[in-house]
């Protein structure tokens, strides 16, 4: 039965122990003693999955969003250089926003 990370992430020690005794692999001698964050990585190997898990980002115009932060900061250090006070409460808000557009779309 193939397994995936995500699955093998939610077992419990116990599980992820009699996965492994049915797998034959230098990687887990001694499994029976590990932990679960030595053991999921080893059984990874050992299964030959991949042992984290991706993040896609769903946002179609990421290096748009980008490009936009760069383009804020550059205004706000200028802003910090003339000591405006006003240019930088207007900037910091907009540069939180597309800060968390971007981490919203990673999730």
């Amino acid at each position: 039965m193939a397994h995936t990370f995500e699955e093998l992430k939610g077992m419990t020690v116990a599980q992820l122990r009699e996965i492994a005794k049915d797998v034959q692999s230098e990687l887990l001698q001694g499994f029976m003693t590990m932990h679960k964050d030595h053991l999921l990585p080893a059984l990874c190997k050992a299964l030959n999955i991949e042992g984290h898990a991706h993040h896609v980002a769903k946002l179609a115009d990421k290096a748009k969003v980008k490009a936009q932060i760069r383009d804020l900061k550059k205004q706000r250090d200028a802003a910090l250089a003339a000591h405006d006070a006003k240019k930088l409460a207007q900037l910091r808000p907009l540069l939180h926003a597309l800060r968390r557009k971007l981490r919203r779309a990673a999730k």
